[in-house]
């Protein structure tokens, strides 16, 4: 049984995969959810980058700015985790087809979070909230939650992967020592065996959603550093998450966790600023979007060639990469015509 769509981002290729059976999984199954797996992964990164960039003061180490950054990271090492998942099973790493680069605004992929509409803007309130939803558990510590959820996606993979540990061959691996920078689990390393693989969806899951017994990130990069779901809701709510002594509940009633200045950067229309005929962007801004749209088109190019087998590709990422943050500060400091109290963001357009 093969699912359809399965690179198709709008699709809702991952509620067909969990509506069949565990155990009516075959490789091929196994293959898309990875898949599907990465582009998930992928989504993340540029609403997150986004409002990490249009932080006015690039302070690494101020409380909000960090936990944004760190965050980034972790979902950069997932990414990789996952890519190498699937090259060690025999599949193929797809970032550069134009059906499976993220769509903004718009759902997560493959129908997680049903409902859920994800858009890039500028950190604020409520882009924190929409991050905190992205990340959310199956059974949050301190409210009910309900949908389908990234953990649990990664919970089906984790159930059916042992059944074909033996595709495993650690061909086509990149590894990267982002550990020592961002935390324990944090390294992208190869995926040699069943047991790599499971302690890897485990640093996945729990650096998301914490544990059933504690909001913490068991794999942080600083001692007290929360799972992301706990983090993004701390800035959403604007209260730190504490723990009632008396009843051992968690509630975000703590001390105030204040925004730091940012740029007012505006929900990016779909399909780019061209979209939004009050503000389409003049020579300039056009030139400073193009350069981010093909500096991006490139970081995706670059790193499915890693994964092909050029590793070293890895590094041209890096750079496109920190190129991306220079373009989005560039467009953060160019105020809209129709709206100047609010300013251009990236679009991440995949150029083909």
């Amino acid at each position: 049984m093969t699912t359809t769509g399965i690179l198709d981002y709008e699709s809702d290729a991952i509620v067909k995969l969990m509506n069949i059976p565990a155990d009516d999984w075959g490789e091929q199954e196994l293959k898309d959810a990875l898949q599907r797996a990465i582009m998930l992964e992928l989504s993340t990164i540029p609403p997150y980058a986004t409002a990490l960039w249009s932080i006015i003061d690039q302070d690494d180490s101020k409380p909000v700015r960090h936990t944004i950054r760190e965050i980034v990271f972790d979902e950069m090492s997932h990414f990789g985790l996952v890519c190498n998942m699937l090259t060690s099973i025999g599949g193929t790493v797809v970032l550069k087809d134009p059906l499976t680069v993220p769509k903004y605004p718009g759902e997560l992929p493959g129908g997680v979070n049903p409902g859920l509409e994800v858009f890039l803007s500028g950190l604020s309130r409520e882009s924190a909230a929409l991050f905190a939803d992205i990340e959310k558990p199956e059974n949050p510590l301190a409210f009910a939650a309900d949908g389908n959820t990234i953990g649990a996606f990664y919970q089906r993979i984790a159930n059916v992967f042992p059944n074909f540990a033996h595709l495993l061959t650690g061909q086509n691996q990149v590894t990267f020592p982002l550990g020592s920078q961002h935390g324990a689990g944090n390294n992208i390393v190869a995926m040699n065996t069943i047991t790599d693989v499971l302690n890897a969806i485990h640093v996945i899951q729990t650096q998301g959603e914490g544990t059933t017994a504690s909001p913490d990130n068991p794999f942080p990069g600083a001692p007290g550093e929360l799972a992301h779901y706990y983090a993004f809701k701390e800035i959403a709510v604007g209260k730190k998450l504490v723990q009632d002594p008396a009843t051992g509940k968690f509630e975000f009633t703590g001390p105030d966790v204040p925004l730091p200045d940012a740029a007012q950067v505006a929900r990016v229309p779909a399909g780019g600023w061209v979209n939004d005929p009050a503000n389409t962007p003049d020579p300039a801004t056009a030139t400073v979007l193009h350069d981010f749209n093909t500096a991006y088109s490139d970081m995706l190019r670059s790193l499915e060639a890693a994964w092909a087998g050029d590793g070293n590709k890895l590094f041209d990422a890096i750079g496109h990469m920190s190129d991306l943050g220079d373009f989005a500060r560039q467009l953060n400091a160019i105020k809209l015509p129709a709206d100047p109290h609010h300013t251009y963001g990236p679009e991440w357009l995949f150029i083909p």
